[in-house]
Formats: structure tokens, sequence, C-alpha cells
């Protein structure tokens, strides 16, 4: 029986033998940086472990799991540059190594690679693979800016953050285990589920990491507490504040996070959180944490492949579901 960290040694393995070569250099090298600096690989090896409940032997969508981190490094990158990030994963950003203008292209290029991937998988479910792979490229693009609008949006319901977390963050995860499940020869039903079963708990993931951010251990999540905060990002503790605050202290709240008020950062974050915990707007984020987290596990559970295959991705789910980093 396999476990996830077997998935992602095997990934890892298929990594060392595929990288990009071309010339000009300057083009490729920026790609094969991204790849190197680390990452948990949990997309490549979720999508092994989609094909492996339906299969035992998943080495047919290892390229397809290659296309799927080759993806998501191209959105880094991308991301980078839109954040103007000077580091990421410890590590110079690669526009920040190789220069703006290269990493704009080694991302384009990133992109066009992921492509030449899934030309690899199997004949007879290249069709259905690109369509998967096809509509979650365009809903993590349509999700980004998204989450780019809501920064000078005045109003956002919970419903716009919830869909732009499902399409920026949920949907990648989803697909990468519907893309395992059509390569392993499971039927569109199970293929289904299974993409439920990541996108909520996509979703799940990331109001977890929202709760974390305001109210996690500094030396545990690695990083200070209140960065979203600090940012403005309006996630859901602060959608719910809102939702939630008298009309006064709503007011306050927003001056906080349009830096209308004459305030230094720290005082800022220890002022939000101050609400946020007089809101109890955290235990309203784990609430509706734990109902997408039990519409992934009944999602998983209606699946058609043997019980222990499952378990592999259960007890996976949970431990994100446990973290606090």
């Amino acid at each position: 029986m396999q476990t996830l960290h077997q998935f992602q040694d095997s990934f890892e393995s298929y990594l060392l033998y595929n990288h990009f070569v071309g010339t000009p250099i300057e083009l490729y090298e920026p790609a094969n940086y991204i790849l190197k600096i680390g990452g948990k690989r949990l997309r490549p090896a979720l999508l092994l472990a989609g094909h492996y409940l339906f299969e035992d032997d998943f080495s047919p969508s290892l390229p397809a799991a290659f296309a799927v981190e080759v993806f998501h490094n191209f959105t880094l990158v991308h991301d980078d540059i839109m954040d103007a990030a000077p580091l990421r994963r410890g590590m110079p950003t690669v526009h920040q190594k190789y220069g703006l203008s290269t990493g704009i292209l080694s991302g384009d290029v990133m992109m066009i690679l992921a492509y030449e991937y899934l030309l690899k998988c199997p004949t007879k479910k290249i069709t259905e693979v690109l369509k998967s792979f096809n509509r979650m490229a365009i809903q993590v693009c349509e999700g980004q800016q998204m989450d780019m609008n809501f920064e000078t949006q005045a109003a956002i319901s919970i419903d716009d953050y919830l869909k732009m977390i499902e399409y920026k963050t949920a949907a990648l995860v989803a697909t990468a285990l519907e893309m395992g499940a059509k390569l392993g020869g499971a039927d569109d039903e199970d293929a289904r589920l299974l993409y439920e079963f990541g996108r909520n708990l996509g979703i799940a993931f990331q109001l977890q990491d929202d709760i974390l951010d305001a109210f996690g251990d500094p030396s545990k999540v690695g990083k200070k507490t209140g960065g979203d905060i600090a940012q403005n990002k309006k996630t859901f503790l602060y959608l719910k504040a809102i939702e939630l605050a008298p009309a006064s202290v709503a007011d306050q709240l927003k001056g906080y996070f349009t830096n209308s008020l004459p305030i230094e950062e720290s005082e800022k974050i220890q002022s939000v959180l101050t609400i946020f915990r007089a809101l109890k707007v955290a235990e309203e984020a784990n609430r509706v944490k734990e109902e997408f987290w039990q519409k992934a596990l009944d999602a998983i559970g209606k699946i058609s492949s043997p019980t222990d295959k499952k378990t592999i991705l259960i007890n996976f789910a949970a431990a994100l579901m446990q973290r606090d980093f």
C-alpha cells in the first residue's frame, strides 16, 4: 500500500531526470531554478494518488503530474512579479535573480512546456485531460484577477471570497485529483466525486490558512502574525467581521484596511485582532471550514475505490485540517 510520501518520492525521482534544456539558456535556467528550490510537491502527489485509487501502476500519470507542478510554479513566478516579492521558499524569486523581463518570459515558456508534458499522457486520455487542465488554468487566472479586484473593491461578499479561493487555490488541487482519476480509468462519476473532494478540501485549507495567519503561532507558521492584515487582504475573517460589526466598528475596520488611519503597523494588527476576537470571527471561519471539510469527506466516501486506498487521501486531508503551521 502506497502513502502520500511515497507518491512525493516517486515524483521527485521523475523530476531528477526531467529538466528543461534549450537555447537561449537564459530562458530555461530560471524555469529549472524555480522547480529545484523546493516545495512539498503536493499537487503532483495528489494526481498520482488519484490515479492509484483506480489502478495500482500510476507511472503513466507521471508526465501529467510534472505538467501540474510546472503549471503551479509558473503561476508562482508571475504571482511574485505582481506582488514584487523578493523571496520564494527562502530563496530569491525568479525576477529578483534573473530580471523582470526574463521572469515574465520564463513563466510564459513554463506554461507552454506544461502542455508538452500533457501530450505524453496515454493517447486515449489526452482529450479528457486537456479539457480538465484548460478549465483549471482559466479558473486560476480568473481567481487571481478576482483577488486583485478585491484590493480596491469596496463591497465584497463572503460568497465572492469563497469563489475566489475556489478558483485561485482549490481548482488546481481538485483538477490534479480529477486528472489522476481519469488517467487511472475512473468513470465520469468517480472523477467528478474526486474533483469535489479536492475542491472542498482546497477551500477548507485556505480558510485554515486565513485563521493561522491571524491567530497562529509565528514560530510554527513561519511568518509574523497578521501578515494578511498588514497587507490589507480582505480574507474571510475581515469580511465576516464587517458583516457582524456595528456600523462604527465596521467603519473603523475599513479605515485600517484602506490605510486611512495614522497608525503604526504593529498597532494596526493588534487593533484589528482585538476586533476579530470580540466578534469571534475565527470561530465562524472554523465552522465554515468544517462544513467544507465534511463535504470533502462525503464526496470521497461515495467513490467506488477500495477503502484502504481512499484512506491515503483521507488521512492526508485530516493532517491538513489539523495543522497549526
